[in-house]
């Protein structure tokens, strides 16, 4: 999500979450706890497991510390501290396929890491005199990084030769600006964003309309994809397996969805939802094989979004099996 829905008072969040869950039957016994994040102010926000080591990366919105959590392991460790590089946020992760990781600053940019180091390979900054909100990012099969702006609705793109030059300032691929649903005053737009295998299309979530984005890799056509059987209201991360089944975390109203796409991404089907308040405003989601990792913000509990009560608080990353 890269955070909720700024703009709400906290009550309005807190009378909206509290009037979601309440009362809702409890999910499946299929929710528990993958590994803990170290700290007492975390408030994670982005997620990304590299499949070829099966080592999970999370990050703080709170201060832009970034964790790793190594298999098998119950807690995570710091891997880069909070302030690296100037990083004030760390929303959207990703591990590219030669094993870097990207880690998005919502007031900043996007940043490129060494894992076996951590250090800094490349940066890219938002214009600063341009009002943004750096979000969430996906990379495409060619190396293409493709990241939102969730306040311009715009999603810019950082191309393979760009990272080789190591640093420049973020240039708009597409502009949907004028194909999202205007938002009331102060909303978000995009949020999640995710591409197929092929790389032929990027999907992007509308947060506040509940719709899903594709754009077309190819021609550069913009549409809404068709959604038969729900919406994606309050959705912020998204992961695309192969396959065509597209998850989904729906943040103030702790649920997830499983939907299927058909094979060239233009309509999506709900499947499965489920609804637990065990997610603790769930901000993204990475599935493996064997589970879904789901990141619990906790933004409700004396976090960025509400004043302290000085009451500490456990940050966690939920497994979910079956969804």
């Amino acid at each position: 999500m890269r955070k909720l829905s700024y703009a709400l008072p906290v009550a309005a969040l807190l009378a909206l979450t509290t009037a979601l869950t309440t009362g809702a039957a409890p999910g499946p016994a299929r929710v528990s706890t993958a590994f803990t994040l170290p700290g007492a102010k975390v408030y994670p926000e982005g997620i990304a497991a590299d499949a070829r080591t099966g080592t999970v990366y999370v990050g703080s919105y709170a201060d832009g510390t970034v964790y790793r959590a190594r298999p098998g392991a119950r807690t995570a460790e710091v891997f880069l501290p909070a302030g690296t590089d100037g990083r004030h946020t760390a929303n959207g992760l990703r591990v590219d396929a030669r094993g870097r990781l990207w880690v998005t600053d919502s007031t900043v940019g996007v940043s490129v890491y060494d894992q076996a180091t951590g250090t800094r390979l490349a940066h890219f900054e938002a214009d600063p005199a341009t009002p943004h909100f750096i979000n969430d990012l996906t990379i495409t099969p060619d190396g293409t990084a493709y990241l939102t702006d969730s306040v311009r609705a715009v999603v810019y793109r950082v191309t393979p030769a760009q990272l080789r030059a190591g640093s420049g300032t973020l240039a708009v691929g597409y502009d949907l600006s004028r194909q999202v649903t205007p938002p009331p005053p102060g909303k978000f737009t995009l949020n999640g964003i995710t591409s197929d295998a092929a790389g032929r299309y990027l999907l992007a979530v509308d947060m506040t309309a509940g719709e899903l984005h594709r754009v077309d890799l190819a021609t550069g056509a913009l549409s809404r994809v068709t959604l038969t059987g729900g919406d994606l209201k309050a959705a912020d991360g998204l992961d695309f397996s192969p396959g065509g089944t597209l998850r989904a975390a729906h943040n103030i109203t702790n649920t997830l969805t499983r939907w299927q796409l058909t094979p060239d991404g233009t309509r999506a089907r709900l499947l499965h939802t489920l609804t637990d308040p065990s997610l603790q405003i769930p901000t993204t989601l990475s599935h493996t094989p064997t589970r879904t990792l789901v990141v619990r913000s906790q933004f409700d509990k004396n976090g960025p979004l509400t004043p302290s009560t000085g009451t500490p608080t456990t940050f966690t990353v939920a497994s979910v099996r079956g969804l």
